[in-house]
């Protein structure tokens, strides 16, 4: 048996690479005659993936919900992915920094475009049955949403805009916690109680999310942002890309979700107009109340002014 040039080449690069990890290079090409030809649903996982869909009802339309919101899940997993490299590039380059922005941002717009499938495709008479079954369960639990808050932005952005003043880089983490503005959707605006809801989120996540908070302080999106060469902070391709991360996910995407929140839950005339989680959706999801903008320094005092009050 005769070897080519590119097969020896193939070779010896095989062979450094376990010498490099202090292994047996004939053990391991040993080993490549026993096992399998790849298929796709093994690489995929298919079989499992499309087992995870678990209905609490009989009734069909809820199977569009589940898998809708497993689609997101999985959207916000890639989301996450891409900032990572973002976050943990050595020596960031603006090349770098647009191409992966562009690819979060085409990520959210395709989430902002994909509420029709729910909006659109559900029966209001069937939401209305099995979501009750979903209480006290919420979208706002999303783990996975948190965390590109904060990857995305200072932690004072996320701040409920009223308690900002008292919060700065030193305030310890824990304190910062509690003024989160998504924190005033689980508590009781009288008393501060917290709900059912927002206890279980932060007993299943709370330690992450202090986890990452810490871990993003300084290398967030906005931090790169800052590091990239001056000049290139100024380009206005660039802080157009900014700008538009910044209004999909705290604008479109969150009056889309409402939008569609409203049409099933309070002009259906149907039910009593609660979120199965409880909140104060109507005030909550509604971004002039949110008052959340990721890159606070790119807009105007008019448009912060205005934020989120074209609808």
């Amino acid at each position: 048996m005769t070897i080519n040039e590119k097969e020896a080449s193939i070779l010896k690069q095989i062979d450094l690479k376990y010498q490099g990890i202090h292994q047996k290079t004939e053990t391991q090409l040993e080993g490549l005659l026993w096992s399998k030809p790849i298929t796709y649903w093994d690489y995929i996982q298919t079989d499992a993936l499309l087992n995870l869909q678990i209905q609490r009802t009989t009734l069909p339309d809820e199977m569009v919900f589940i898998m809708y919101h497993q689609v997101n899940e999985l959207i916000f997993k890639m989301i996450l992915w891409e900032m990572q490299q973002i976050s943990y590039c050595q020596d960031i380059t603006t090349v770098f920094f647009v191409e992966r922005l562009q690819r979060i941002s085409r990520y959210f717009d395709m989430l902002t475009t994909s509420f029709d499938i729910m909006g659109n495709g559900m029966e209001v008479e069937q939401y209305m049955k099995f979501r009750n079954t979903l209480t006290p369960a919420s979208g706002f639990q999303s783990a996975q949403y948190r965390l590109i808050e904060f990857a995305s932005t200072d932690l004072i952005n996320l701040i409920d805009a009223r308690y900002r003043a008292t919060i700065n880089r030193a305030t310890p983490l824990e304190h910062a916690f509690e003024n989160l503005y998504w924190q005033a959707a689980g508590k009781d605006p009288i008393t501060g109680e917290k709900s059912y809801l927002l206890l279980e989120f932060e007993r299943k996540y709370k330690n992450t999310f202090l986890s990452q908070m810490q871990e993003y302080n300084t290398i967030n999106l906005w931090q790169k942002f800052q590091q990239l060469p001056e000049l290139d902070q100024k380009n206005p391709a660039l802080i157009a890309a900014m700008r538009h991360y910044d209004h999909t996910v705290n604008i479109t995407w969150v009056l889309q979700h409402l939008n569609t929140a409203k049409k099933y839950i309070e002009q259906s005339g149907k039910g009593n107009g609660e979120a199965t989680g409880g909140s104060d959706w109507k005030k909550y999801m509604h971004p002039k109340y949110q008052r959340r903008i990721f890159f606070p320094e790119l807009w105007s005092v008019e448009e912060l002014a205005n934020w989120g009050t074209e609808n």
